[in-house]
């Protein structure tokens, strides 16, 4: 199996699905709290239309709500991200209050034997996403070394 991120800040339709069918991903790991976007530019990105375009691409869809950041954690970085005036589509890392944080709220109860049932026996090339361009600046790199770490696996990150 081969671990990938990918976030859609900085991607276009075209160019974010046109990446993960390059990979060849079979599996999508969605794992945001909220699902959509707001504004047109990334509305392909919103669950509906998103699920629906990767079920035409024959990639399988799977939402992983539990390891989304919850809001208290969101909030940490948030509030960070507005004392050094940081939008958080500029961000190029996470502080180091939010790893803790995500680490101790949600992987430590992350249940990896659940996760790679759901993932299923056939899953070869799965993508774990969220929006954050930098995958330093998403949770999702945080999953990423977890599963790496633990499964000792190697990560590719899909940048723009």
């Amino acid at each position: 199996m081969e671990i990938m991120t990918i976030g859609v800040y900085g991607l276009s339709e075209a160019n974010f699905f046109g990446t993960l069918v390059k990979e060849k991903i079979d599996t999508f790991c969605d794992i945001r709290l909220r699902r959509g976007m707001r504004g047109a530019l990334y509305a392909f990105a919103n669950s509906t239309r998103l699920q629906n375009r990767l079920q035409d691409l024959g990639i399988r869809y799977i939402h992983f709500k539990e390891l989304a950041p919850t809001l208290a954690i969101r909030d940490t970085q948030k509030q960070i991200d507005k004392t050094e005036k940081m939008a958080k589509r500029d961000r190029e890392t996470l502080s180091s209050s939010f790893i803790q944080d995500y680490e101790q709220g949600i992987l430590a109860n992350f249940d990896l034997a659940k996760f790679m049932e759901s993932l299923g026996a056939d899953a070869k090339k799965v993508v774990l996403f969220c929006v954050e361009r930098q995958p330093e600046a998403c949770h999702r790199s945080l999953v990423a070394k977890k599963l790496a770490t633990e499964l000792g696996l190697t990560v590719t990150h899909l940048l723009p």
